[in-house]
């Protein structure tokens, strides 16, 4: 009898290689991305949005196990460590700032620089040796189309290191036309386009990131989303399902410079849509199809191409913030270069696409997420899934990933959600409070 262990994997006989498969050795190579639970560290996130943050304003949230504060003075926004150094109370929880350079702890008022999260004064204790000698740490922000951005960083991580926002945002259109053409529509916007906007929202999803992240360009899960509303009001038509016709269905980017990523060939004959299973009788008839094209760069940000419409693009961040909750953005971005294109946008954001795109069709993937969320929690989904052709996706993602991160995510320690089974956890649920992005400010009556 032989000693190699019994690898359960369904190897289906498709238009691509046997080395897309998802055999061991195939796992071995993306085995950070395994790692991963609590994110990819040392990368840009969204943070806010900018409404969220109103001037002289504190708010504190979660990313990759991190708490991080967030305060705007004179228009300037700065980051810190939402974590008091001297008994961990986590500053944002009731604000107190006495002047435009400091936060202070309103506890035992540890007071911090806001440039550079240096231990400045201690309210009552202010010719104490520790002053001057430690701090938190500081996090670099930018603003751009209306949101904030914050490199979510390691303690060590040198500041003169930290990239562009540039290179973990999906690729740019029209510099990038002439690598991905496509016939069927304009040029996406960006983010960075003068006069772009971002309208959009952020929820808290029940489940780990990556799992959120997959699903976002699994080209199977189509299925989900068979009887949405935007789907049947626009007459499209959607197939069953999308397959690899051919090795090159997919190109990784691993340029020195920019985005590390992955863009799917869909709507070429690199993909072949699935219209008709004749077992279960089901056949898709019309030609009214929604054309649109997926890709996602690190740490995990899905771009969608001509969705919901034409002229725009829809991007998504899966953002860690424990190891099993996330906050999903979903964001719909367009140049608007006159206020009256931007008050039509507006208008048509607020009654169809977000009703029927960002919720309808979205919804659905959030409770399909949830759904194998259990499978994947103690981490042996990952050695007991069986995939298939389709799912050629994820794989490249997962080892693409794996090669060019900045950094596996700790686990957290000492912050919402490290420990599970905390009284504090127990009395929020008790309360119909579930685990939060942002933090709860204590509010005196």
């Amino acid at each position: 009898m032989s000693d190699q262990p019994i690898i359960r994997r369904r190897q289906v006989k498709t238009g691509i290689s046997d080395e897309r498969v998802n055999n061991a050795k195939t796992q071995s190579q993306y085995q950070p991305y395994k790692d991963a639970a609590w994110g990819f560290i040392n990368h840009w996130y969204p943070a806010l949005f900018s409404e969220e943050l109103k001037e002289d304003e504190v708010e504190g949230i979660q990313i990759c196990g991190i708490p991080i504060a967030l305060r705007r003075v004179d228009g300037k926004i700065y980051a810190l460590k939402d974590q008091c150094l001297h008994r961990g109370v986590r500053l944002s929880e009731k604000p107190m700032c006495f002047n435009k350079k400091t936060i202070s702890c309103w506890y035992h008022g540890f007071t911090f620089d806001l440039e550079d999260g240096n231990l400045s004064t201690i309210v009552a204790n202010p010719d104490d040796k520790l002053i001057g000698t430690t701090g938190i740490t500081s996090y670099p922000v930018q603003e751009v189309a209306g949101m904030i951005f914050v490199f979510v960083r390691e303690d060590d991580f040198p500041l003169d290191e930290v990239p562009p926002l540039a290179d973990d945002l999906p690729f740019r259109f029209p510099e990038n036309s002439e690598r991905f053409p496509h016939p069927l529509w304009p040029a996406s916007p960006s983010l960075l386009d003068e006069n772009a906007i971002a309208l959009g929202m952020h929820r808290t999803g029940y489940g780990n990131w990556r799992i959120a992240c997959e699903n976002g360009f699994d080209n199977a899960h189509i299925l989900v989303h068979k009887d949405n509303s935007i789907v049947h009001v626009n007459e499209w038509v959607l197939p069953l399902g999308i397959l690899p016709a051919s090795d090159d269905c997919i190109t990784v980017v691993e340029d020195e410079k920019g985005p590390k990523g992955m863009m799917q060939w869909l709507f070429t004959d690199k993909w072949q849509p699935v219209l008709e299973n004749e077992e279960l009788g089901l056949k898709v008839d019309g030609v009214n199809g929604r054309f649109y094209r997926t890709s996602v760069v690190l740490p995990g940000v899905l771009m969608v191409e001509n969705w919901p419409g034409e002229h725009m693009v829809q991007y998504e961040w899966y953002v860690p913030v424990t190891d099993d909750v996330h906050e999903y953005w979903e964001v719909i971005v367009r140049v608007c270069n006159t206020p009256e294109e931007l008050e039509k946008h507006k208008y048509r954001f607020d009654r169809v696409y977000k009703p029927l795109a960002l919720h309808g069709f979205n919804d659905c993937d959030i409770y399909a997420r949830e759904a194998m969320q259990n499978f994947y929690a103690d981490g042996s989904g990952w050695d007991d899934e069986q995939l298939v052709a389709t799912d050629i996706s994820p794989i490249t993602w997962r080892k693409l990933s794996s090669r060019w991160n900045r950094g596996i995510a700790k686990p957290g320690r000492g912050v919402d959600g490290a420990v599970k089974d905390t009284s504090l956890r127990f009395k929020r649920t008790a309360d119909g409070i579930g685990p939060q992005y942002k933090v709860i400010k204590i509010v005196e009556e």
